[in-house]
């Protein structure tokens, strides 16, 4: 899944939940031109940023794309960084859009099918959770986008419904109903597959 990622990219371990303080420090940082802490940053938001536009675009080559372009963009933003309230939610917000541009741009061009990426990865030496995370992310797949992009930032992204609400341009009410029905229509789904 990384191949496409530069080299500073690594796996995520369990819910995201930044130091807010710190990325505040870092935009401002940034906005007082000390372009140095990119690397830092990317660090710490490459993996979540990766996460949401794979889930959202459902290409590894398209996801890389989107983080190089939110970084290029970021770095394009200068003092206007300062402004920036939630950073993780800009980001969040920032890969979001460029994710959706991809996606629209992508309709004209052969792609992988979505059914085909998976979603949910393990480490390769355990077959049985490798299956597992197979079956998941086909039927993740099955999901719509609305839905499944909703379940990435609850649960990998660690978003509240207010943060998703303004990642995605939705009322929080509105982020919170689509994760319950994703949440379910994804529960159907396993029983389904778990009778048959």
């Amino acid at each position: 899944m990384t191949d496409n990622l530069p080299p500073h990219y690594h796996e995520p371990e369990g819910p995201y939940r930044p130091a807010a303080d710190d990325w505040r420090d870092l935009f401002a940082d940034l906005a007082a031109g000390r372009l140095a802490v990119l690397d830092e940053l990317y660090d710490a938001a490459a993996p979540r940023l990766y996460g949401l536009a794979l889930w959202k675009t459902g290409s590894r080559e398209d996801a890389a794309d989107v983080v190089q372009d939110v970084f290029v963009r970021l770095a394009e933003q200068g003092a206007r960084l300062v402004k920036v309230r939630n950073p993780r939610a800009w980001l969040l917000t920032v890969t979001n859009r460029a994710a959706i541009d991809v996606t629209r741009r992508r309709r004209s061009r052969h792609t992988e099918p979505l059914e085909e990426c998976a979603y949910l990865t393990v480490a390769a030496d355990d077959n049985e959770r490798t299956l597992e995370g197979t079956q998941v992310s086909a039927l993740l797949a099955s999901l719509p986008d609305t839905h499944r992009v909703v379940i990435y930032l609850k649960h990998f992204a660690g978003c509240t419904f207010a943060e998703i609400g303004a990642i995605i341009g939705v009322p929080k009410f509105t982020a919170a109903s689509r994760y319950r029905n994703g949440i379910e229509k994804l529960r159907k789904l396993m029983e389904g597959r778990d009778e048959a």
